[in-house]
């Protein structure tokens, strides 16, 4: 059975959904709650950016939990001792192909390990800063998503 979507997405290009999980270490510091960032090296995606301490994308068979502990341990090398769901974001990207995304948000307040850099070929630097002294430049929809911790919305949107 076709369906008028079938028929566009025909036209149009193929429809991609991709599930990525984030995590960012939060932590009370001298200046208030400060979240652990990293900044990108050179990569292909926002190089130079300020991003979430740890994120990436949610395997086949793997659900957004599993991917955020893995993410944090390929990343940080820490493991989550309260791993908290926060919020999911939908995001699209208009362009030739159409590209939705399903962005996953955690916290932790408590780990095992010390955050360092392990993918040192895509990591340039961690540091915490404090949620109100954010530095720039910031991956857009993670300046969205940061801007929306700690409230009670469970569902965001960006780029539409």
């Amino acid at each position: 059975m076709s369906t008028q979507h079938d028929t566009d997405a025909g036209t149009t290009g193929l429809f991609a959904l991709v599930p990525a999980s984030y995590v960012y270490l939060l932590r009370e510091g001298e200046r208030g709650t400060e979240v652990l960032l990293q900044q990108r090296g050179p990569v292909p995606y926002m190089a130079g950016h300020w991003a979430a301490g740890a994120a990436g994308h949610v395997e086949p068979g793997e659900d957004a939990f599993a991917a955020a502990a893995r993410e944090l341990s390929e990343e940080l090398d820490l493991v989550a001792d309260d791993l908290t769901f926060e919020f999911t974001m939908q995001r699209t990207q208009h362009g030739p192909a159409i590209e939705e995304r399903v962005d996953y948000f955690f916290t932790a307040r408590s780990w095992s390990g010390t955050p360092r850099i392990v993918e040192t070929a895509k990591c340039t630097a961690i540091e915490w800063f404090p949620l109100d002294a954010l530095p720039s430049p910031l991956v857009p929809h993670e300046a969205h998503a940061l801007a929306h911790l700690g409230g009670e919305q469970r569902y965001l949107t960006f780029g539409f």
